[in-house]
């Protein structure tokens, strides 16, 4: 496919065109994200009843959309250090970095990112590049389910839950063997043992479980080359974006893993959906 950090097809693929005849003109144009490509045509503008002077720009994946409406729904664009927390039955995290990061080995992945602004003061982010890393994990609210706890009894053990102290236990809560990030072990064992008698202590084991997995995914990004080494606004979605006590302790606990490097604000994200992901993304080109 395209080579998003040289901005050109692969070398072999313009080989292979060549060597059975086929002009490099087939392959299509590629643009970067809210890249403006033209107006609409006037047949598809009738066609679909779209404003004849509408502007078409390039999108993006339907994850990196749901960044861009997470990041922004409060009123500012993302910037470097700006990240996502998915917790939905798996957990996946994203980060805006200034570099690429790219690890098969524990399926860490960058794609190219527009730079769509830039905090007050910061002189450094327009015109950079920049590159949205990620990765996921198999663990998240999926144990939840399995471990039986209802949605009633998740807002009611949650409610009195103090946050502010470490859980004794220290649990790796996966659904089934295997682990992909950020541990790559496909024969890892959910750990979930001792098991206390309160159903209170045991939830709050597991999102402490699952809290120290995300915390160990950002470090391993960090080390795999992100800049910044750690986000310090992390933006959360899916159903565990809920969870008002939960997102207290996660916070604790990154601010405990990133020590002096950054102060970490966790927060639930207002807006993850990709369409309106989407129109943030086009409306950032005439900004």
């Amino acid at each position: 496919g395209y080579d998003v950090r040289k901005l050109c097809y692969p070398s072999w693929l313009m080989n292979c065109l060549a060597e059975v005849g086929i002009n490099s003109n087939v392959l299509p144009k590629v643009v970067s994200p809210g890249e403006v490509i033209g107006k609409i045509t006037s047949s598809a503008s009738k066609q679909f009843g779209i404003h004849a002077n509408a502007v078409v720009v390039g999108g993006t994946t339907d994850s990196n959309a749901a960044f861009v409406a997470a990041a922004a729904a409060s009123g500012s664009f993302p910037t470097y250090g700006t990240a996502v927390t998915s917790l939905g039955s798996t957990l996946a995290i994203k980060m805006l970095s200034r570099s690429y990061v790219e690890n098969s080995t524990f399926g860490v992945y960058s794609h190219r990112f527009p730079t769509l602004g830039k905090r007050s003061g910061d002189k450094e982010n327009v015109g950079e590049e920049a590159w949205l890393v990620g990765g996921a994990s198999n663990v998240g609210c999926a144990i939840l389910r399995q471990e039986q706890f209802s949605n009633d009894e998740l807002v009611a053990l949650s409610e009195n839950m103090d946050v502010t102290t470490p859980s004794p236990f220290f649990y790796y809560p996966l659904t089934k063997r295997g682990e992909r990030f950020p541990i790559a072990d496909g024969s890892k064992e959910p750990i979930l043992a001792p098991r206390p008698e309160s159903r209170a202590e045991y939830l709050k084991g597991i999102f402490q479980g699952i809290s120290l997995v995300e915390r160990m995914g950002f470090q391993v990004l960090g080390e795999l080359g992100c800049d910044p080494l750690f986000p310090d606004v992390v933006w959360t979605c899916g159903g565990g974006a809920k969870n008002n006590a939960w997102i207290q302790m996660r916070e604790r606990l990154l601010e405990e893993g990133v020590g002096s490097i950054a102060n970490v604000k966790v927060m639930k994200a207002e807006n993850a959906e990709a369409s309106y992901g989407a129109a943030v993304l086009a409306a950032s080109s005439f900004v």
